[in-house]
C-alpha cells in the first residue's frame, strides 16, 4: 500500500510498502480519513529519535487518527462495517501487570503507532484491536475525530489534577496540548483558565474558547495576573504544558497552598525543581504519560457540544501532498495549532 514513510533523519518518502496485517477474531480493519500531524511525527523527521526511540528502520509517520470500518473480525460485536471511528493507538500487552491493574499506559511493551519499530496509519488502510476502536458521535466529523488523540492527552491531565468545581487553573503554553487540556480542565469544572505563551496569535485563538485569559509572558507577569484575579492567594492547579526547562524555576509562585502541579510536557535535559519551595505550599505534583480510559468521556464530551475541537484544525493537506505537509509541520506559523492531513474517502 501507498504510505508515507520516513526513510531516514530528514528524509520522507511517498511509496508503496508492504505491511502484514490480518483481521484477528477481535480486530477490525479501518480505512484512513484524517491524521493530525504530531509533534512526535515532526521530531522523528527532523532528529531520528525520541529519547530511547530511535528510528532504524522505515517506518510510516502517523498516529492522531479517524476513518471508517471495512471489516470486522468474527467475535467483533460492538462495531461494524460503515462505522465511523477513531482509534487509540497504543497496544498494551493485554497480560502485562500494568494492564491488570488499569494503567496500561504504563506497560513497557506496548505498541504505539509511528513509535520506532512500529508503524503509523499514514497508509490507506489499518488492522487494530476493536477495544481500542471507538465510534464517533455523528456530529463530530472525521477531522476532529482524529483529534482526539491528542485531546485525551489534556482529559488525562484534568482527571491526574482533581478538579474540583470551581478551580482556577493555569496552562503553561498554547500549543495543540496546551489548548485541548485547558477545554479539558474546563469540561472537568474550572470557572477559569489562565493561559501562557510567548505566541500572540495563538493566545488570541484560545480567549476566543471559553473563560481563558491569556497572557503573553514576553509581555506581562505571569505570576501577577494569577495574583491579581486570586487576591493573591494562587491558582489551584497549573499544568506545564510546554516542556520548557525555563518554567520550572519558579512553577510553585504560581501554585496556592496544596495546590496540583501536573507536568505534561517533556523537557529535553533535566529541569530545575526548587524542592523547598513545593515543600512550604505542600504542593501535589502529578505526571502524565500519554493517557488511559478517556476516549469515550472525550467523545461523550465532544458530542454533547461541551468540548468543540473544530478551531484548533487550522490546516489540513491532501494524502498526496504529505511530505509538504510535513516539511510544513517543522516551520508550523504562528497562526496555526494543528494540521491534518486527508485520505481519500
Amino acid at each position: 500500500m501507498e504510505a508515507l514513510v520516513l526513510e531516514r533523519t530528514g528524509e520522507l518518502s511517498l511509496r508503496d510498502i508492504d505491511i502484514e496485517e490480518t483481521v484477528g477474531p477481535h480486530d477490525v480493519q479501518i480505512a484512513i480519513r484524517n491524521v493530525g500531524i504530531c509533534g512526535s511525527d515532526v521530531h522523528y523527521y527532523q532528529h531520528g529519535r525520541i529519547g530511547p526511540f530511535v528510528v532504524e528502520e522505515p517506518m510510516v509517520l502517523g498516529h492522531e487518527a479517524s476513518g471508517t470500518v471495512v471489516e470486522v473480525g468474527g467475535e467483533v460485536t460492538n462495531l461494524k462495517v460503515g462505522d465511523r471511528v477513531c482509534m487509540e493507538p497504543g497496544i498494551p500487552d493485554p497480560n502485562s501487570r500494568a494492564t491488570r491493574l488499569g494503567m496500561y499506559n504504563l506497560d513497557p511493551a506496548v505498541r504505539f503507532w509511528a513509535t520506532p519499530p512500529v508503524h503509523g496509519v499514514l497508509r490507506p488502510t489499518v488492522v487494530h484491536p476493536a477495544n481500542f476502536t471507538f465510534k464517533l458521535p455523528d456530529n463530530v466529523s472525521f477531522a476532529e475525530g482524529a483529534m482526539v488523540e491528542p485531546l485525551a492527552i489534556g482529559m488525562h491531565a484534568a482527571n491526574k489534577a482533581q478538579i474540583k468545581p470551581g478551580d482556577l487553573a493555569v496552562v503553561i503554553g498554547a500549543g495543540t496540548i496546551g489548548v485541548v487540556t485547558a477545554l479539558a480542565a474546563l469540561a472537568g469544572g474550572c470557572s477559569q483558565i489562565v493561559i501562557s505563551d510567548v505566541v500572540q496569535p495563538k493566545l488570541d485563538l484560545v480567549a476566543t474558547l471559553g473563560p481563558i485569559t491569556p497572557v503573553n509572558v514576553t509581555e506581562q507577569s505571569l505570576a501577577e495576573v494569577v495574583s491579581d484575579l486570586t487576591e493573591g492567594w494562587g491558582a489551584d492547579i497549573v499544568f506545564e504544558a510546554s516542556g520548557s526547562s525555563q518554567v520550572f524555576e519558579n512553577i510553585f509562585e504560581l501554585l496556592c497552598p496544596a495546590g496540583r502541579v501536573v507536568l505534561i510536557g517533556m523537557p529535553g535535559a533535566p529541569v530545575p525543581y526548587d524542592v523547598v519551595a513545593a515543600q512550604i505550599k505542600e504542593a501535589r505534583v502529578e505526571h502524565i504519560f500519554r493517557y488511559a480510559h478517556v476516549y469515550p468521556r472525550s467523545l461523550a464530551l465532544m458530542g454533547s457540544g461541551k468540548i468543540d475541537l473544530k478551531p484548533l484544525i487550522t490546516d489540513k493537506f491532501e494524502f498526496e501532498n504529505g511530505i509538504k505537509a510535513l516539511d510544513y509541520a517543522t516551520k508550523l506559523p504562528p497562526t496555526s495549532v494543528k494540521a491534518q492531513i486527508e485520505l481519500p474517502g
